[in-house]
């Protein structure tokens, strides 16, 4: 007798009969603990013990509903869940059993429409985003696309590769699009979890760095990682700093602040671009439109990364060319750091360890 299709299923035996998921019960509630059945991955499904999440400001917007297109509570957040592949469906080819794997943002596309088959598979209009849509990698073991997970290289610690999974992919994109290359400036408006590796993919694309921040200690992490310039928006004029430099060819925008985005365009020289990644949940800019088009000035939204892009992400980690920094905790400490991240505490990114 045939199987039905969903339970056509190649696995390693799963540790147990259940697993732990951290759940969003209502926007604005403290997460809540939650002992589910380990699922059951469907055809072009994997089913992954994580070992590693990271925590991204995006986890914490989903769980207070903060933007326009709101997740459907309860959902377990979590988009940059490291893990190993335990069981896959049926029509999963592109990874086996026992492959570390990355689950992103992304968590699967359409694969159809003009965007999916052009490489701009992120601005698929019927994407599933993984802590979203879909739920995510807060829990010991999480689902996702056989398709859309990521292979992490030997030699990828886990707990640097969820940080990279999304603000590294995130950044490193914003890059890319900023059309970022040797000898250009390029400033980096916020040096934490997202601003460290943007500061550093502007240093391996041969760019000269400006890197501006409000702390002292985010400073001191930009001068760390060696940022050509570093500029304190508390008693700097950010724009007429770095326009004394000669202006930037391009601004990163990855602080979490309205005024920190027109403080990164009035620092833009002629033909300069302004990146935007962060999403305040009140964001606004205002332009002067006379400057933006005398000055052939841009402003461009990026979201995060293709599959491919955060293939090249884990390439350059692999070598040695990129530093993550970032604090452990464990998952039954997620309420205490969103109020961490919510009051400035962190570093830079942190990071739960599941193994």
């Amino acid at each position: 007798m045939q199987l039905p299709r969903q339970q056509s299923v190649e696995r390693h035996s799963t540790r147990g009969c259940g697993m732990r998921a951290a759940v969003v019960p209502a926007f604005g509630k403290p997460l809540t603990f939650e002992q589910r059945d380990v699922p059951q991955p469907g055809p072009h499904q994997v089913l992954v013990r994580i070992e590693s999440s990271g925590l991204c400001h995006t986890d914490i917007h989903a769980a207070a509903g903060d933007w326009p297109i709101k997740p459907s509570p309860p959902f377990v957040p979590g988009h940059e869940g490291v893990g190993v592949v335990e069981a896959k469906g049926e029509d999963v080819r592109s990874v086996g059993i026992g492959d570390r794997v990355a689950i992103p943002w992304l968590g699967e596309a359409c694969g159809r429409c003009d965007h999916c088959v052009s490489g701009r598979e992120t601005l698929c209009l019927f994407q599933k985003n993984s802590g979203y849509a879909i739920d995510g990698a807060y829990t010991e073991y999480a689902l996702a696309h056989g398709s859309y997970v990521v292979p992490v290289p030997d030699g990828v610690d886990p707990m640097d590769a969820a940080p990279l999974s999304c603000a590294g992919v995130t950044t490193y994109k914003a890059l890319k699009v900023a059309e970022v290359g040797p000898a250009s400036r390029v400033l980096v408006s916020g040096i934490g979890g997202l601003g460290h590796l943007a500061l550093q993919y502007a240093r391996i694309f041969g760019a000269e760095t400006v890197a501006v921040d409000v702390t002292d200690a985010k400073l001191d992490l930009a001068r760390e990682l060696g940022a050509d310039h570093v500029v304190d928006a508390r008693t700097e004029d950010v724009a007429a700093r770095v326009q004394e430099l000669g202006g930037a060819d391009a601004a990163i925008g990855v602080a979490v602040s309205n005024a920190a985005f027109e403080a990164a365009y009035g620092a833009l020289r002629r033909g300069g671009r302004l990146v935007l990644v962060a999403l305040p949940p009140d964001g606004r800019i205002e332009l002067p439109v006379f400057d933006m088009v005398l000055g052939g000035k841009s402003v461009i939204g990026s979201i995060v990364g293709t599959r491919e892009d955060l293939a090249e992400v884990f390439r350059l980690h692999r070598r040695g060319q990129t530093r993550v920094i970032r604090e452990t905790r464990r998952l039954e400490d997620v309420n205490t750091c969103f109020e961490d991240v919510l009051g400035g505490k962190v570093s830079a990114r942190l990071v739960f360890d599941l193994r």
